[in-house]
């Protein structure tokens, strides 16, 4: 099936937006602003660790959402993983297409723009490329792009560092539980935690005011660690009000997804969050997933549950979650 990419229509001299791109008057940009008075919580990792573990508790418990700053990737790799990210998308649009992805088809690796399953849905300004980057075990470097030639390398170096910086958060996020350190990772699958890296491109828009890049949503990870280039446009939910997203370059913006929820029983929260677009400007975010394994059964830990604490959510699969997810059906 031929599908209309988004930067294709994007660069197509487009005036208008398409009728699929429009949203309901009450999710339009322009009727349900941001403010930007509101500063997110943004953490430091080089500061006394009780002091991070103290803000970063507050801000998955408050926000469900922070910056951290000091957390030892390096800048000069963060830009290589943008050069790489950027480079593909430039592509001719039949070598992208060599990459494309078939979700229904249960293909989710690979090139994409997210299809509608019926005509009242509405489509994202977005395309993007999703694969698995770790465990390694269960990468398939075959469908990862062999242009740019060094986008390999870069991302398998940016994986390590992924992966070192989610351990070190599970931690903290652990103590500021009052659980010993290894407890998150542990009931996420240890060394089988998996990561995914989502590069979302969101082209400039005509109608910026009408359309969303993403729509309002709460991941069902358990942490996603992004970096965007330095267009704004990401949004979180705080107190009934959508709080504007401002770019700190070289900061990792860390979202808490369900699973985290999940399994502090609520103490930490899944923050519900969506993404705008710009009427001249590209704007591109690079989101690792961090989620467990299909078969990990996640519940409420049992040392936060007791009489005065009980279960808020039930004790599943992950697969099972996500199918509920993907299918909008109760949890």
């Amino acid at each position: 099936m031929e599908v209309e990419r988004v930067q294709a229509l994007a660069y197509s001299g487009l005036d208008e937006l398409p009728a699929q791109f429009i949203r309901p008057p009450h999710e339009r940009p322009e009727n349900s602003k941001a403010i930007s008075e509101v500063k997110v919580p943004v953490i430091s990792l080089s500061q006394p660790r009780h002091v991070a573990v103290e803000e970063i508790y507050n801000a998955c418990s408050e926000w469900g959402f922070f910056l951290i700053t000091d957390h030892g990737i390096p800048s000069a790799l963060i830009q290589r993983l943008q050069k790489v990210g950027q480079e593909f998308f430039r592509l001719p649009q039949d070598e992208k297409e060599a990459y494309a992805n078939d979700p229904a088809a249960g293909k989710f690796e690979g090139y994409g723009t997210k299809m509608t399953k019926n005509l009242e849905d509405k489509v994202e300004w977005v395309d993007y490329f999703f694969h698995l980057m770790a465990p390694k075990a269960k990468v398939n470097y075959d469908i990862w792009p062999k242009h740019p030639p060094s986008y390999s390398e870069v991302t398998k170096e940016y994986g390590k560092e992924m992966l070192r910086v989610t351990y070190e958060l599970l931690e903290l996020l652990s103590e500021g539980l009052g659980l010993e350190g290894k407890v998150l990772k542990s009931h996420l699958g240890g060394e089988e935690i998996e990561l995914e890296m989502k590069i979302n491109m969101y082209p400039p828009c005509p109608q910026p005011q009408l359309a969303l890049g993403v729509e309002p949503h709460t991941d069902m990870s358990a942490l996603t660690i992004l970096v965007p280039n330095d267009v704004p446009g990401l949004h979180v939910w705080k107190d009934e009000n959508w709080v504007a997203v401002d770019y700190l370059p070289n900061a990792l913006f860390v979202h808490v997804g369900d699973q985290i929820e999940v399994l502090s029983n609520g103490k930490f929260k899944s923050v519900l969050h969506r993404s705008i677009v710009n009427k001249e400007l590209m704007r591109m975010s690079w989101a690792v997933f961090v989620a467990p394994p299909h078969e990990a059964l996640i519940g409420p830990i049992s040392e936060l549950v007791n009489d005065q604490n009980p279960p808020k959510y039930s004790t599943k699969t992950f697969a099972e979650y996500r199918y509920r997810k993907f299918n909008k059906l109760p949890q």
